[in-house]
Formats: structure tokens, C-alpha cells, sequence
């Protein structure tokens, strides 16, 4: 029987709420354990986020890749509801958005990012993620590949694992997965030239 997504949504948000006051070390054991070699390979402009509620906070990982040479850039709700990845140049340039986001400001160059790091509430073994059902990461994924070659790595924190999530049609499958407890490679390879 397929789950419930919105069902799953919720029992997501609640176990999620409870590892990110449990896993209080993730965020900087991911940052020391991503492997160099996403970034080598699918660098240099990378897509993060910043960290809303009990999603996994990148900053750690986002400073180790800048380190590293990343060029950093952020997602963006836009007026007409799509979303786009601008650069930024440190946090001046934020703004509030839609959701809760902390976003660049509309002025804030757009920028096409080749490796992408995506919160999430759930994910499964197949590289399906779960997010929030309004479909902003897959729409934004989409057209990045129209263009180009894009790699899309989740982060989760490990208990994040459900046994399946119900996958449209729409839906854009993550890369690579990462968690405190080690990279999840397990649908590596579906990127070009993986």
C-alpha cells in the first residue's frame, strides 16, 4: 500500500523536529565528512539553503566549500511563485521571503548552480526526497537540466530514512545523499557522467 503523503509529511515534520533536538553535532559532522570529490567533480557554483525551522543547517558545509573555492548561491521564491538560485555575497543582500525563507534580494544575479544541496523532510533508499508538496526544488531542478548538467545531493540527518516515499512523475531524484552517519550513494550514478 503507498503511504499517505501528507500523512508522511506530517509524521516527517515531528520525527524531524525531535532529531534536530537530539543530532545537535550533524550539521558539523556533515561538513567534515562531505567528500571532497562532489565538489571537485561537480563544482564550482553550488547551491545551499538557508536552514528554516528543524531543517538541516548547511552553513558548516556551506563555509568548507567556500573555502574550497565554491561559488555560493541561494534559492529564491520569485514573484510569480518559481524559484531561482541568485549569488550572494554574505548576508547584506538577504531579505525575507514566502515560507519563512531568508532569500537573496531580487537584485542578486542569477546564477546556475551544478551541484545542488537540498533540505527535505524525508527521504528513502531510491533517492526520492520528500519536501513540503509545493514542488519549488523539482521545477527549479528541471530547468537547471535543461541547460546543463546538475548534481543534487541531499541533507538529512539519518533517522530521516523511510522505507519508500510515492514518487510523481515530477518529482526530481536526489544524487547522493549525506548524513551525520556517512554518504548514502546508493542511486549514485543517475547525473551525467557520475
Amino acid at each position: 500500500m503507498t503511504p499517505d503523503k501528507n500523512a508522511l509529511r506530517q509524521s516527517a515534520k515531528e520525527l524531524r523536529q525531535h532529531l534536530h533536538e537530539t543530532e545537535k553535532d550533524a550539521a558539523e559532522t556533515i561538513a567534515s565528512i562531505f567528500p571532497e570529490k562532489l565538489f571537485n567533480r561537480f563544482g564550482p557554483i553550488v547551491a545551499g539553503y538557508i536552514s528554516i525551522g528543524s531543517e538541516l543547517d548547511p552553513s558548516p558545509l556551506l563555509a568548507r566549500l567556500s573555502d574550497l573555492g565554491a561559488k555560493i548561491c541561494l534559492p529564491r521564491v520569485e514573484d510569480d511563485g518559481s524559484m531561482t538560485f541568485r549569488h550572494i555575497e554574505g548576508t547584506d543582500s538577504l531579505t525575507a521571503g514566502p515560507f519563512g525563507l531568508t532569500q537573496p534580494s531580487a537584485d542578486a544575479p542569477l546564477a546556475a548552480p551544478t551541484l545542488v544541496l537540498t533540505p527535505m523532510l524525508a527521504f528513502d533508499a531510491q533517492g526520492n526526497r520528500l519536501g513540503y508538496g509545493k514542488g519549488h526544488y523539482d521545477r527549479a531542478l528541471e530547468k537547471l537540466r535543461q541547460n546543463g548538467r546538475v548534481f543534487v545531493c541531499g541533507l538529512a540527518y539519518a533517522g530521516q530514512i523511510v522505507p519508500v516515499i510515492p514518487a510523481e512523475s515530477t518529482d526530481i531524484p536526489l544524487d547522493w545523499m549525506i548524513t551525520e552517519t556517512g554518504s548514502l550513494p546508493l542511486f549514485f550514478g543517475r547525473a551525467a557522467g557520475a
